[in-house]
């Protein structure tokens, strides 16, 4: 039997310009790219967006959605699918009449259109039997962008300790590194040229970004309340930098 080709998507992100940027995401990325050239990766196969000076294609959220859709829809049985994203994450609010109040996580394109947990478990659940799809996720809030994944790797998972001895950390100003939803909510509402309004988000951002919003914001009604498929039972695994209620947190020296 044949090996599996090994895909890659590595997507870095530092919002250069805008009120959200950071530094070090773009580097990430070609660190990250070096590894898995390393362990077998072949260049072809590696599809890399950033929003550095100069580059060919920018991580919009049509853009990674539709570089991991062409990745899944190649995979076969063998294959070794993995993504990459460095920087911001997010947690969407969501009220639904009769169900308890909960948070959803999201990736947060250089357009700002969300990459949410729900286009996750649609792409992880469309593999072909026998391929793998391995998420790792250094943004906030990565803990829950696949909610039923089949093994996750964070604080929270681990069996002991990586560095039991390790220092305690200096008493140098940490800056967190996420995004709030309503940081991003009054983004969109600048994008659409109206008054901040905490009504109707979904329909704003399918105003903004049409067919390439994500899953959880299209139009599916039934009833006049928008409904998804219920999430199959995922076979991804997901190597998150934090939990789904966390940020990431960076020294200002």
């Amino acid at each position: 039997m044949s090996k599996g080709t090994k895909r890659a998507v590595l997507v870095g992100c530092n919002y250069p310009k805008t009120q959200f940027s950071v530094h070090g995401c773009v580097n990430d990325v070609k660190a990250i790219r070096g590894v898995i050239l390393d362990i077998g990766f072949k260049e072809s196969d590696v599809n890399v967006l950033t929003d550095a000076p100069g580059s060919p294609v920018l991580p919009t959220g049509a853009n990674i959605k539709d570089a991991l859709n062409r990745m899944v829809n190649k995979a076969k049985a063998g294959d070794i699918l993995f993504f990459y994203f460095s920087r911001h994450g997010t947690r969407i609010p969501i009220f639904q009449p009769g169900q308890p109040f909960k948070q959803d996580e999201a990736i947060v394109a250089c357009d700002l259109n969300l990459v949410t947990d729900v286009d996750f478990s649609r792409l992880v659940n469309r593999l072909p039997e026998g391929a793998s799809f391995t998420i790792l996720s250094d943004s906030c809030h990565s803990g829950g962008l696949i909610e039923k994944e089949k093994e996750q790797f964070g604080p929270e998972h681990m069996m002991t300790p990586v560095k039991p001895n390790k220092p305690k950390p200096s008493k140098a100003k940490a800056k967190a590194k996420s995004l709030t939803f309503d940081i991003i909510h009054s983004a969109i509402d600048t994008l659409a040229g109206i008054l901040h309004d905490a009504a109707n988000v979904g329909q704003k951002i399918f105003g903004i970004f049409g067919k390439d919003v994500s899953l959880k914001f299209q139009p599916h009604y039934v009833d006049g309340l928008m409904v998804l498929d219920p999430p199959e039972e995922d076979e991804g695994i997901l190597l998150s930098g934090c939990e789904a209620n966390e940020g990431i947190f960076t020294k200002i020296l």
